[in-house]
């Protein structure tokens, strides 16, 4: 592609930017705004407008505004609501820009839909997200319902105040012949500086910061503006997702009632982090939106050397042409980044995708790319969800009859079924993370891994992830090795063996498993078991890290490459960030770790022997030293 005339790409660009000026929008006449819309007097209304006002074109002028507002939130923008340009300082009606419009659409998508508006909102810098949402709530108090209360909740108090101010502003101007009563205004409630009333409305605007998590109790709240929530601060006394299911608590689960949680990015692994990754995998109430950069219209630079700069452009600011971009837009994008010092630093102020949105500093091991890349995997679903049985739970009982049993939910999840052709040629090992038993620790974590054959990559081909006694650990770790072809059985071993030595037992639960189960790992040493210490957890993560960088290895779960997205190290020590686990990655990091022993992963095969399993034989093939 960097050797396309430029003539080529000169046409392209003019092509890219003819397309863009062809996108008519005008919030009065209604072309190229939201929703279904039908011709009325030369306008474009909402067809909504005429279901609920059959003899809309036979009103006056101001009837027909009147009736219109309450539909037509665009038309309500540019009619009644008044802000401050950020560039010019003047007074101006809100007109939408393409980022604000496509927010306004998943808002509206839901509300049509007849369903609360729930939205969690990744911000970049100067478009206006906090001002629609605010606007939004506003249009819903002044023009939709009466007694409608709203919460603006921020950081600080001073966060939430700011929004507020933007409401004043839009009382201040709002037209006093398209609201009964005249102009709306606010006043105080005495005794409660933080409350606010919108006369003539019966409704109050609540303004709290998110230390104060009971600001909103006693209040019959519809509505929740949550702000910057990415810098709402854990405390003893409460933690930001304590506020957030406190304000949530106070909105019903009713038409129209909306609550936004929105925040430019802080790091990966806070509250605002987890809440953005249930939404992109469905596992939220609220639909994520994110705006990239180069959908804001200022951020855009003409060009005086089209060749120029794209022989400087470097493989990053290609993938933005090749992604769509203009060279306008690159060029911005290419003089910007000079302010920083690493390109990670612009990435995370002005970013492309969420994932950059999120990008931490230096101390994250494992790079942004890299993991973007090992997410591909993990795209499709489990063949099954449920559990490893066998006719008992221990003991040579529970190596009988062993097979899986399907269950919605289940905490073993089989990616891919162990191969049973014989003779067997694909290996496989078993990677066992221990960890507490109380659902409020950490998890113990049963990695199941399809060892590298015929050219293809090691893969993850199950997972078991819970709570559970630990010697019921081992024997399901025993029973998922034997149903894999007899799989090698690496037990993280630190926990078991302090158990072992506090309870004065020289026959640890290792050494059990070992006398039903032959495959189970030793160390050099001879002694049962994976060994975590500062050296070799240092040479597991090098192994992941490596193993990402060359892309050599298939995973399935997200929730491993989220770990890894969480993942620190400070001063030469690797660790999870506080309030994250690390549970999974250490079952990849010690995997990929002893696939570089010769004596768990050798070049050659051990001679062809069968090894007995219920139902089926697994027979080594030799192929030679």
């Amino acid at each position: 592609m960097k050797n396309t005339p430029i003539e080529h790409i000169i046409a392209e660009n003019e092509r890219r930017k003819a397309m863009a000026a062809a996108d008519r929008y005008d919030q009065l006449t209604g072309e190229g705004c939201y929703g279904d819309r039908v011709e009325a007097d030369g306008c474009r209304v909402p067809r909504a407008v005429l279901a609920r006002c059959p003899d809309y074109l036979s009103l006056t002028t101001l009837e027909r505004d009147r009736w219109r507002i309450q539909e037509d939130f665009e038309y309500w923008c540019v009619r009644c609501v008044t802000i401050k340009d950020k560039l010019s300082g003047r007074n101006v009606p809100l007109l939408l820009n393409s980022p604000q419009r496509r927010l306004l659409a998943v808002m509206e998508d839901q509300r049509t839909a007849g369903r609360p508006v729930r939205v969690i909102l990744l911000k970049a810098r100067q478009w206006g997200g906090s001002t629609l949402v605010q606007m939004y709530l506003a249009w819903m108090q002044l023009v939709r319902h009466q007694g409608w209360n709203s919460l603006i909740c921020g950081h600080l108090h001073v966060t939430s105040k700011s929004i507020k101010r933007m409401y004043n502003l839009l009382l201040r101007h709002y037209p006093r012949d398209l609201l009964d009563g005249g102009r709306p205004r606010f006043s105080k409630l005495e005794g409660q500086p933080n409350v606010q009333q919108v006369e003539g409305r019966d409704c109050l605007v609540i303004t709290a910061s998110s230390r104060s998590e009971d600001a909103v109790r006693g209040y019959d709240i519809k509505m929740a503006h949550l702000s910057e929530v990415a810098f709402w601060q854990s405390s003893a006394m409460h933690s930001p997702d304590e506020v957030v299911r406190s304000v949530c608590g106070s909105v019903a689960l009713e038409l129209e009632t909306v609550i936004v949680l929105e925040s430019t990015a802080n790091g990966v692994g806070d509250y605002f982090h987890d809440e953005w990754l249930r939404a992109q995998m469905g596992r939220s109430d609220k639909q994520p939106v994110f705006v990239p950069w180069y959908e804001i219209d200022i951020y855009s630079h003409e060009v005086d050397d089209p060749e120029a700069l794209w022989r400087e452009m470097d493989e990053y600011e290609h993938a933005l042409w090749n992604d769509g971009c203009t060279l306008e837009q690159v060029n911005w994008y290419h003089h910007k980044r000079r302010e920083y010092r690493r390109h990670e630093m612009m990435m995370a102020e002005y970013p492309t995708s969420a994932s950059e949105a999120f990008a931490t500093s230096g101390n994250h091991p494992f790079p942004r790319e890299d993991l973007d890349r090992l997410e591909q995997g993990c795209a499709g679903g489990p063949l099954l969800e449920g559990d490893i049985q066998g006719d008992g739970m221990s003991g040579e009982a529970a190596k009988r009859n062993i097979h899986l049993v399907k269950s919605a939910g289940g905490l073993l999840r089989v990616w891919e079924a162990p191969e049973r052709q014989r003779p067997v040629k694909t290996r496989y090992m078993v990677v066992v993370d221990v960890g507490g038993r109380a659902d409020s620790s950490d998890y113990s974590v049963i990695a199941v891994w399809r060892m590298a054959a015929g050219g293809r990559k090691p893969a993850i081909a199950a997972q078991w992830r819970g709570h559970i006694d630990h010697d019921e650990l081992a024997w399901k770790a025993m029973q998922l090795a034997k149903y894999y072809n007899d799989a090698l059985l690496v037990v993280e071993s630190n926990t078991l063996t302090n158990e072992a030595a506090r309870a004065g037992e020289s026959d640890y639960i290792l050494e059990k498993v070992l006398h039903v189960y032959g495959n189970v790992y030793r160390r050099e040493s001879g002694r049962l078991g994976f060994h975590t210490n500062g050296k070799t957890k240092r040479k597991a993560i090098s192994a992941l890290i490596a193993a990402l960088r060359d892309d050599k290895y298939v995973e399935r779960d997200i929730e491993a490459v989220n770990e890894m997205r969480f993942y620190e190290e400070h001063n030469g020590r690797y660790a999870a960030r506080a309030g994250k686990h690390d549970d999974i990655l250490m079952t990849r990091a010690i995997g990929l770790y002893l696939m570089e022993d010769r004596r768990v992963n050798p070049d050659w095969q051990p001679p062809s022997v069968s090894l007995s399993v219920d139902t089926w034989c697994v027979e080594h093939v030799a192929t030679g030293r």
